[in-house]
């Protein structure tokens, strides 16, 4: 499957979701993990989260090397460190934190600053297929 395979199934992940957030984790080009967001029950679920979670739970182990991670969103300083503990190889995220419309979603503080500040240790592709994850904000 290409990256775009995998985005756009994170974006019809992030339509079932309390806010449109959605989380694809592959490797070897197999789907490990999916999910979307539910922080209304609990705030600290959201989409790549759940999707480390049941990942981590499928494959029996917590060291998720190898595997790479499609957000419709740029992951909240949250979601990077518990990628960057679960030992994601690559980040793949579709809108910038600056393109989610609700200040209390926002939480300025970018990913690749946290990368380089961490050693650089994950890939992160960013802006890809941008407008098409904008676009779930408007729904």
């Amino acid at each position: 499957m290409s990256d775009e395979k995998f985005m756009k199934i994170a974006i019809e992940e992030a339509k079932k979701g309390d806010f449109p957030f959605g989380v694809v984790i592959i490797k070897d080009d197999e789907i490990i993990a999916k999910a979307h967001n539910t922080a209304i029950s609990d705030p600290t679920s959201h989409a790549e989260i759940n999707a480390i979670r049941e990942a981590c739970k499928k494959l029996g182990i917590k060291d998720l090397s190898g595997c790479t991670l499609y957000s419709t969103c740029e992951p909240c300083p949250m979601c990077f460190t518990a990628s960057w503990w679960a030992k994601i190889s690559k980040i793949v995220y579709g809108a910038e934190g600056e393109d989610v419309p609700e200040d209390e979603w926002k939480i300025n503080v970018k990913c690749n600053y946290l990368n380089e500040k961490s050693g650089n240790k994950i890939k992160i592709e960013s802006g890809f297929l941008r407008d098409k994850c904008r676009e779930l904000f408007n729904l």
